[in-house]
């Protein structure tokens, strides 16, 4: 019966092209607009570490002073160097890893390249397995380099290539801030979107392309990059540090410290973890604020930094509202197509159609109506999608469709179409056979 009533439709469609062609119409463009604007929104709010999401933790305290202290203000958004090594020596969580953004000088052998800036990352052992960091060459450095502030790096697929090109990179020496390093590993294609693991950077920016361990970055003094905050005064004691605001004691937070916790009873240990070390340095009289922690997963912290812009949401619900719009012009004019065939729909009654058959002829005209304006859509989504990428933002070059979309944009305009011909099919199917044979 289903080939029947497709027959039945395409018949339809060629009596009347002008007006299935406006009803295409307003389905494709419904569905081109939510499908663009819902599309950047998938990509902005996806998991970007699926896997283990729910098991990697951000925790924040409150180190600053009173000054300025409001009660229900958020905690320090990142960790200061202090306490981000107290938490790393406690290795209260399954792993733990200190980690900042930087930007190092880099002279290469290679003739004809002049020295770059390389966006780089400073961070400890368990940065890598933690986020299951995949290397197509060598390996990561342990711990025990770590303490030994071994002069190694691990480079980015994309540098590995720029700067020795098919030869192997792995003992290789890289000439770094005036520094010799070693290279003991190749990143392979990694680029978690967003970037979650530090909000002070761009999420949807350029990929890091080197990975130095945390204190060989400190003892070779490369400069870190991205936000700080700073407290206290410079004639604090405690900022009397070489390293200035960089320092072990320094009353600064720069630093992003992420921890695992493989189970719920973890995570709440971790946090009464928090509120016992946030007392002993109030004790200790490094901490003035009331306790003051947060121990969000990587979801819960993407929400945290408002990593979807409220413009995006925005758009988003006003896409849905023209569909909305758009399927309620699509209900009118189906009911004045049905219901034009009333003679043809009396006709069928009478040769012994019954009310269902009726109801799904015109149900399955419907759902073909938007098929057809679903295909229209997803070209318009294309469109709107290539318009996106030309904004001067930096998630733009992300805005892109991919198979799940394709399948949801499918599925949209199908279950938009037959919504829309709910209540004309059902019109049709209660008309009397009787008075429109009468009529005749």
């Amino acid at each position: 019966m289903f080939g029947y009533y497709l027959n039945l439709a395409f018949r339809s469609f060629r009596r009347n092209r002008a007006l299935t062609a406006l009803m295409v119409l307003a389905i494709a463009l419904g569905i081109g607009a939510s499908m663009t604007t819902l599309t950047v929104f998938h990509v902005l709010s996806g998991d970007p570490i699926p896997q283990k999401s729910d098991k990697l933790f951000y925790p924040r305290i409150d180190p600053r002073g009173k000054t300025g202290f409001t009660p229900g203000d958020e905690p320090e958004w990142q960790m200061s160097r202090y306490d981000a090594e107290a938490l790393l020596r406690d290795a209260k969580g399954d792993r733990q890893a200190i980690m900042s953004a930087g930007n190092v000088a880099l002279v290469p052998d290679k003739a004809g390249l002049d020295p770059f800036y390389v966006s780089s990352r400073f961070t400890t052992a368990d940065f890598f397995p933690m986020f299951d960091v995949p290397l197509a060459e060598g390996r990561a450095w342990t711990a025990a380099e770590d303490k030994a502030r071994a002069r190694v790096v691990v480079i980015s697929k994309e540098l590995k290539e720029k700067l020795f090109g098919d030869a192997a990179a792995i003992g290789k020496t890289l000439r770094l801030e005036e520094h010799s390093f070693k290279v003991i590993g190749v990143l392979d294609t990694w680029k978690p979107t967003p970037r979650f693991y530090d909000t002070s950077q761009s999420q949807f920016g350029s990929d890091e392309q080197l990975f130095v361990p945390f204190w060989t970055s400190r003892d070779v003094e490369m400069s870190p990059s991205g936000n700080m905050n700073c407290w206290g005064t410079s004639s604090d004691p405690d900022n009397d540090d070489k390293e200035g605001n960089y320092g072990i004691n320094a009353r600064c937070s720069w630093l992003q410290y992420w921890v695992e916790l493989d189970t719920p009873a973890k995570a709440a240990a971790y946090r009464a973890y928090l509120e016992n070390y946030s007392n002993q340095q109030r004790a200790a009289g490094r901490f003035e604020r009331p306790n003051n922690v947060r121990l969000d997963d990587v979801m819960a912290w993407l929400d945290v930094n408002g990593v979807v812009p409220a413009d995006v949401r925005l758009q988003s619900w006003l896409a849905f509202g023209f569909l909305f719009v758009c399927l309620l012009n699509t209900i009118g004019l189906l009911l004045a197509k049905f219901l034009r065939r009333s003679a043809e729909i009396g006709v069928r009654r009478a040769l012994g159609a019954t009310r269902r058959s009726i109801f799904q002829q015109y149900l399955v005209e419907a759902g073909v109506i938007g098929l057809a304006g679903g295909v229209l859509g997803i070209a318009l989504a294309l469109l709107g999608l290539w318009a996106v990428r030309q904004q001067p933002t930096d998630y733009a070059a992300l805005a892109s469709i991919d198979g799940t979309m394709l399948f949801a944009a499918i599925g949209l305009s199908l279950a938009a179409s037959l919504v829309a011909g709910l209540l004309p099919a059902w019109r049709a199917c209660q008309i009397a056979p009787a008075i429109q044979l009468k009529s005749q």
